[in-house]
């Protein structure tokens, strides 16, 4: 087999070990530990760091495949939506309905990334996506950050600020809103060396870094449909069926 065209390479081993990684990140993630969440956040940057590897290499080596380009971009997706979905469990600021849009896009653009190779189209990307992509890992990094400089007690404390405001029937832009606006007023009245700033803006930073992402990524979502409109004929779908079977 042509090592050029062979699935089974380093780059493609190193997406792989991407998402090996991912179960492990989670199980530290839940520890209500500062080192378990400074190792947590050790595996989120070595897989990301392997995100950036696998693809150079690929490129310099000439070993990029099909299944290196469908695989590559699913591993970011999976450590990326596992991240979100562990964020919910642990922080209120991470609502369902954001990861949920988000989940809706990458399995809409992934079927329709399946459908261009079932059909040896490619898959037109867009501008705003790295913007999308952009704002994702920086909301995952912000949370990541804010847990390991902020207390466990802070950060029940801040969720349950979350959780009476939205018994008392407040969205949680409004809850974090106020949470800013309190921030405002501690730095006016106080000695900056006297206000906590980590717990303050783990009290509406990822909420506001979360909202960002989400728009990001439906906007991202609806441009990729609108450039890759064509893969959405019958004709492709029922191939990519077709060839599944």
């Amino acid at each position: 087999m042509n090592q050029e065209n062979s699935n089974l390479n380093l780059p493609n081993f190193l997406t792989l070990i991407r998402i090996a990684l991912v179960p492990f990140f989670i199980y530290f993630l839940f520890k209500e530990s500062l080192i378990y969440n400074i190792i947590a956040f050790g595996i989120f940057l070595i897989a990301s760091l392997t995100d950036l590897v696998d693809g150079y290499l690929a490129r310099k080596w000439k070993q990029e495949t099909e299944f290196g380009k469908f695989l590559d971009p699913l591993a970011d997706k999976v450590l990326v939506i596992s991240s979100f979905v562990t964020f919910i469990a642990l922080n209120e600021q991470v609502e369902v309905w954001m990861v949920f849009l988000i989940v809706l896009r990458d399995m809409l653009i992934t079927s329709l990334r399946y459908i261009g190779i079932q059909n040896n189209k490619s898959i037109r990307t867009t501008k705003i996506a790295k913007l999308k992509t952009f704002f994702q890992m920086v909301a995952i990094i912000v949370i990541l950050s804010l847990f390991i400089v902020i207390t466990t007690g802070q950060r029940k404390n801040i969720n349950s600020l979350f959780e009476k405001g939205k018994e008392m029937g407040k969205i949680g832009l409004e809850i974090a809103n106020e949470n800013f606006m309190i921030f405002i007023q501690a730095l006016q009245k106080k000695a900056p060396e006297d206000v906590d700033i980590f717990y303050h803006l783990a009290a509406f930073l990822p909420y506001y870094i979360m909202l960002l992402a989400t728009v990001f990524t439906v906007l991202s979502g609806i441009r990729y449909l609108i450039s890759n409109r064509e893969l959405l004929k019958w004709k492709y779908i029922s191939n990519a069926i077709r060839r599944a079977k």
